[in-house]
């Protein structure tokens, strides 16, 4: 959807509900916790969504902050499920979705709000560096999310593996195709409307899949500068672990086959089956068959679930809003053109205009 005129920057403070969604998460909530608790925004709630932790993790927010909502949940739900079912018992103009492993500053939301009033987002992400690397952007966001034509996702600041230092290289509000589930800023109307997470994604993707959901209604997603989180990272699953690498490629996959238009759909998951099939025989060189056996169990749930996932289509809007898309396949630009930075992507190669 075309905007047409710009809204004025934020006069009141609408509520914002700071939801952070907790699994055996104690180590992290004792580090991080105190600093988000401290956050200077003038209307906001503060929630603890939990995913049947057996820890006390719960023991802990309960004895030292009384004072923060706790939603619990009576099962392990992923990142996906856990979410949309405590969002349901959330009431607020704005959700924060916030990772127990992020590390704020006081007034990291003040600027986000304003900005996603001011230029009519529905969505929008902060500029996320790395907790251990804090002149560095981190991997799950930095300065905000694209992706291809083949469903490999990529941000301002880290193409696959290449992560950029922050010069302030970035500091511009931009539009951007996705924003990080680590930090995700959504309004509550927009999270309705497209029903939340698909919750058989259950943990990584899931906001990217949103995200597509809402540009196919038209909406905008924004990435904020002037807020900055520092994030760890890997706190669940890290980057090794075969089941990460099981749901990115699953998930993947399912994501093409419910947003793209039937044709391209078919084009680019043929293709993703071939590259696919390059990543596992890459794996079983390397050495590590538990990755080699995700990629082919990632496949067989893709084909044993076509039919149920066919049925989540939705046909795609006149409005549908492609900004962001990248036409051409990162995989082929970073490893053959040797394109390893953003910068280094050709202007003409995104879609920049929003119909």
């Amino acid at each position: 959807m075309e905007k047409t005129e710009k809204k004025q920057s934020m006069t009141q403070y609408p509520k914002v509900a700071v939801v952070i969604l907790n699994w055996n998460g104690k180590y992290f909530l004792e580090k991080f916790l105190p600093s988000i608790y401290n956050s200077t925004y003038p209307n906001i709630e503060f929630i603890i969504g939990d995913n049947a932790s057996t820890d006390d993790s719960i023991s802990f927010v309960k004895e030292n902050f009384p004072q923060i909502r706790i939603i619990q949940n009576k099962e392990n739900l992923g990142f996906a499920g856990g979410y949309n079912q405590v969002l349901e018992q959330v009431d607020a103009p704005y959700y924060v979705l916030l990772n127990s492993d992020v590390e704020v500053s006081p007034s990291w939301i003040e600027p986000v709000i304003d900005m996603m009033i001011r230029e009519d987002y529905v969505a929008a992400q902060p500029k996320i560096r790395s907790f251990h690397k804090k002149e560095s952007f981190e991997h799950a966001g930095a300065a905000g999310g694209y992706m291809d034509s083949y469903g490999y996702p990529f941000c301002r600041g880290r193409v696959l593996h290449s992560v950029e230092l922050d010069n302030g290289q970035y500091n511009d509000e931009k539009e951007v195709f996705w924003a990080t589930g680590a930090a995700l800023f959504i309004q509550s109307d927009a999270w309705r409307q497209v029903q939340g997470f698909d919750a058989d994604f259950f943990a990584h993707m899931e906001e990217i899949d949103l995200c597509w959901r809402l540009k196919k209604l038209g909406y905008r997603i924004g990435y904020c500068p002037k807020s900055i989180i520092y994030h760890v990272g890997g706190g669940t699953l890290n980057t090794s672990n075969p089941q990460k690498t099981y749901l990115n490629f699953r998930n993947s996959l399912v994501m093409l086959q419910k947003n793209l238009s039937f044709w391209m759909a078919v084009w680019a998951i043929f293709a993703r089956l071939w590259l696919d099939l390059v990543a596992l025989l890459h794996f079983l060189l390397k050495g590590k068959p538990r990755d080699a056996w995700a990629v082919s169990r990632a496949h067989q749930y893709f084909f044993l679930n076509f039919f149920r996932n066919a049925a989540k289509r939705k046909k795609i809007l006149k409005t549908y809003n492609k900004y962001g898309l990248y036409k051409k396949c990162i995989i082929w630009d970073y490893y053959m053109n040797k394109m390893q930075y953003f910068s280094d992507l050709p202007t003409n190669n995104f879609y920049l205009k929003n119909k």
